[in-house]
């Protein structure tokens, strides 16, 4: 049996928000996690815990860590953090304005927002520069193997560990290469998604192929695009049973293992970099039992 969040294996929606919070008052925080569990039903809002939301409540999940910032090879991957993570998935973004109005409401005085960021579906699941997002994804009993937490018992199966970025895409100097060297770049074929057996190491397809590593690195995603006046990019979204294939994935993209930068860093760079852990349900409601809370 499935008891996860359904949002984190659902189709992406038309439209999404992103919510991180930070406590405020820590006696508060029992309480209004109670009022949001009765509200939540993981499929149009998904929640994500931090480190230092556990923490403050004294309980320690098994596989949960802080996001750690690192440089490598000249490139740069920040650590933001955020105690609570909220993803809002509806097909209409005035509803999710309502809807992040009334969790912020609910959540006060132990939590204050921290940051929003409105996202959208662009065509089929694409990113701004054209190309598919996530076409290698696991599927079906594939995703729920890879994306969700099983055999570790009750208040664990089911739930799910998130690693959310947040990228900014410089789209002029990405649409200042040719086409070859845009295909290169991702390592498909805009044209047709296609992967290129010519692309170079570089190619972003060559960097993160899943099946590569050892052991595999297979993730979940459920990224989608930004924009607003500070400019655009990619909410980038990845669900797993643990961080570390999507850390296997970030490393070598980043140069650690072979000093090979990944293309995508000719145009984007991430700004923001947290881990969260999403709990499963249990009666069509969130799954707190794991956080002994005084009710």
């Amino acid at each position: 049996m499935n008891n996860s969040q359904p949002g984190i294996l659902a189709d992406l929606p038309s439209a999404g928000r992103y919510l991180i919070f930070s406590i405020e008052t820590v006696g508060e925080v029992p309480a209004a996690l109670d009022r949001l569990s009765s509200v939540v039903d993981g499929e149009e809002v998904v929640i994500g815990f931090g480190s230092s939301l556990l923490s403050s409540l004294g309980v320690s999940i098994a596989g949960m860590r802080s996001f750690s910032s690192f440089e490598s090879c000249g490139i740069e991957i920040p650590a933001t953090h955020g105690a609570l993570w909220c993803w809002l998935r509806g097909e209409d973004k005035g509803d999710l304005i309502h809807k992040e109005r009334e969790i912020t409401q609910m959540l006060l005085p132990a939590f204050s927002i921290e940051d929003i960021v409105d996202s959208f579906k662009y065509g089929s699941g694409r990113d701004l520069t054209g190309y598919e997002d996530g076409t290698e994804n696991p599927v079906d009993e594939e995703a729920i193997k890879y994306a969700l937490v099983a055999g570790q018992g009750e208040g664990l199966d089911g739930s799910s560990f998130v690693a959310v970025q947040q990228w900014v895409h410089d789209l002029n100097k990405f649409d200042e290469m040719d086409q070859e060297t845009q295909d290169h770049s991702i390592g498909r074929r805009k044209s047709d998604n296609e992967e290129l057996a010519s692309a170079p190491d570089s190619a972003h397809v060559k960097r993160t192929a899943q099946e590569d590593f050892d052991p595999e690195a297979f993730i979940v995603r459920r990224s989608m695009p930004w924009a607003n006046e500070a400019g655009e990019g990619l909410n980038f979204v990845a669900f797993g049973c643990t961080f570390d294939a999507f850390e296997a994935q970030l490393n070598r993209m980043a140069g650690r293992d072979d000093k090979i930068v990944d293309a995508l860093f000719r145009f984007t760079r991430p700004v923001t970099g947290a881990y969260f852990w999403c709990p499963g349900m249990k009666g069509g409601k969130l799954d707190l039992s794991k956080l002994l809370l005084k009710r």
